[in-house]
């Protein structure tokens, strides 16, 4: 098998970061990760899926190793990042894919599915796997998150960053210590001062005030027309059970394109790095293939 490639492309006028795992020719996956986090939260899931698929694993604008916005007000939203996915479509050659989002990742392929945003882009994305995203998320949750993404503490040693880490994504679900010290070390950088920090630019929490319900996308949702798997994390405080009851109403709930797992043992959001969720992104990618 191909060992992993760290490549990157220019998409919307910025150098984006991309991990690429499997053969050339092998099907496209897609797999997009949440908001404070970089793409290599997707390794164990790529390393299993790898031999069967193409698999890339983009950072987002902002975060990880891709460049910073200029424009964090106007460029840090579903919109932009949608333009990003489309170009890096484009630059790889990417004519169909499966699309895994986690959290944020989800909302920007909902809105690349829809076609709404990118229209050129709809008809190249087969099937889409939320894992614990939805069209409408609880506020409370939300507040949770812009509090800690929005003002990212810093630390002398990456043991203590660890046991940062450890805490605010305990919702995950199990980890191994070799997988917290690989999320660590994959989602850390070194501030002018020499402390530990997050990977991510603190600015792109201003999606939340200059793009006030950027992730109110019933519009997105209710337009699409492929196979959606909802993994919702069973202990989930960001999608709530009467969300998840109105999904299956509108847009591919009504259409018999929807279906929901609920993740034990997972909060927001599954880490998908258990043989139980490779089952089910396993299962649910054979039947769209």
């Amino acid at each position: 098998m191909t060992a992993p490639r760290s490549h990157y492309a220019t998409c919307a006028g910025y150098e984006i970061h991309y991990m690429e795992w499997g053969e050339p020719q092998a099907p496209v996956v897609i797999a997009w990760h949440g908001l404070a986090r970089t793409g290599r939260d997707m390794d164990e899931l790529a390393r299993h899926l790898a031999p069967r698929y193409r698999v890339i694993c983009p950072d987002t604008l902002g975060r990880g190793l891709s460049q910073w916005s200029a424009r964090p007000d106007h460029e840090y939203c579903l919109a932009f990042y949608a333009r990003i996915a489309a170009e890096l479509f484009d630059r790889l050659g990417i004519e169909q894919a499966h699309w895994i989002g986690t959290s944020m990742g989800g909302a920007i392929g909902m809105v690349c599915a829809a076609g709404l945003a990118q229209p050129r882009l709809a008809p190249r994305i087969r099937s889409l796997l939320l894992n614990d995203n939805a069209p409408e998320l609880a506020e409370a949750a939300l507040s949770r998150i812009r509090d800690y993404a929005g003002q990212p503490p810093a630390f002398a040693t990456m043991a203590e960053l660890e046991a940062f880490f450890r805490q605010i994504y305990a919702p995950y679900g199990w980890l191994s210590d070799a997988q917290w010290r690989q999320l660590t070390e994959t989602s850390a950088r070194r501030l002018h001062n020499g402390r530990l920090t997050p990977h991510y630019d603190p600015a792109m929490v201003r999606q939340f005030t200059a793009h006030e319900n950027d992730y109110l996308i019933w519009q997105h949702y209710d337009a699409l027309q492929l196979p959606v798997l909802l993994l919702r994390g069973a202990q989930s405080d960001l999608v709530l059970p009467e969300t998840v009851a109105e999904m299956r109403t509108r847009g591919p709930g009504a259409r018999g394109l929807l279906e929901v797992v609920e993740v034990l043992g997972c909060g927001h959001a599954p880490a998908l790095n258990v043989p139980q969720h490779y089952a089910l992104v396993d299962q649910f990618l054979a039947r769209c293939s």
